[in-house]
């Protein structure tokens, strides 16, 4: 086809570093590629419905939980894959498979003080809480899924103090003593210090995989019968890791 692709992307760092490499390597595929990224989370998925962009790097967990507003309670990474892949069938979508890579929920703590209190697990958080100043972000507070699915799955949190920042500053408070723990995204770039941070453990696996996947439109795929082996072959390489130190180049050392 002489048609171009249009890759897009969300408006945050991952989503648009992987949609880049999307874009290379379609083009590499002998595509033409149109970029339209930073696209508003709220309509990126209305987007590629209605053929605004052609395919566009998302995530398992969000298909399930936000689009399709079905449970993700107890199900494992491939049950929610399967159920990402069943339900976007009917908007004549599909998902291509998906990267080991999870953008999950978590907490991480500085490692200073996870050495200090032995924290290598939410658990373990939740037996030391009272050691532990709390670097909230107001609504995680509320979120059904966040400080109150916690409580629910590990116990009360009776941390020392627990105060409302702003999302951008988390890591700064956290870096300049202000604060011993907070809610973050497992593939944040700042994760990539380990001297610095610790992501604890979700050991009673309250959040779920939110694994990287190319949601991709039914007939764009028919017309570049090559696009799903150029895709599938970036999305086996992103790991949580390599997904990390990719967001640590935009996000930190820039």
């Amino acid at each position: 086809s002489k048609t171009p692709i249009i890759v897009g992307s969300k408006s945050f760092t991952e989503s648009k570093v992987v949609s880049e490499i999307y874009a290379l390597a379609l083009e590499k595929a002998g595509y033409k590629v149109t970029r339209k990224q930073n696209i508003s989370n709220s309509v990126v998925f209305k987007a590629v419905q209605t053929g605004q962009i052609d395919v566009y790097p998302e995530y398992t967990g969000t298909i399930v939980d936000a689009y399709l507003k079905q449970s993700t309670t107890n199900k494992n990474a491939k049950q929610i894959a399967a159920a990402a892949k069943k339900g976007v069938a009917k908007y004549k979508l599909t998902t291509l498979t998906p990267a080991p890579g999870n953008d999950s929920q978590g907490i991480a703590v500085t490692t200073k003080v996870a050495k200090k209190y032995g924290l290598y697990t939410i658990s373990d958080l939740q037996k030391k809480a009272n050691k532990i100043r709390f670097v909230s972000q107001g609504e995680f507070d509320q979120r059904a899924d966040a400080l109150p699915g916690m409580v629910k799955k590990y116990g009360k949190f009776d941390f020392k103090s627990s105060k409302d920042y702003d999302d951008s500053l988390k890591y700064k408070i956290l870096s300049e003593g202000k604060g011993d723990a907070a809610p973050v995204s497992t593939t944040d770039g700042q994760l990539a210090n380990g001297n610095k941070y610790t992501l604890l453990k979700d050991d009673k696996h309250l959040w779920p995989a939110y694994n990287l996947v190319p949601l991709v439109r039914n007939s764009t795929l028919k017309s570049h019968p090559k696009m799903a082996k150029a895709l599938n072959q970036v999305d086996k390489k992103l790991t949580t890791k390599t997904l990390t130190e990719l967001n640590k180049k935009v996000d930190v050392d820039v």
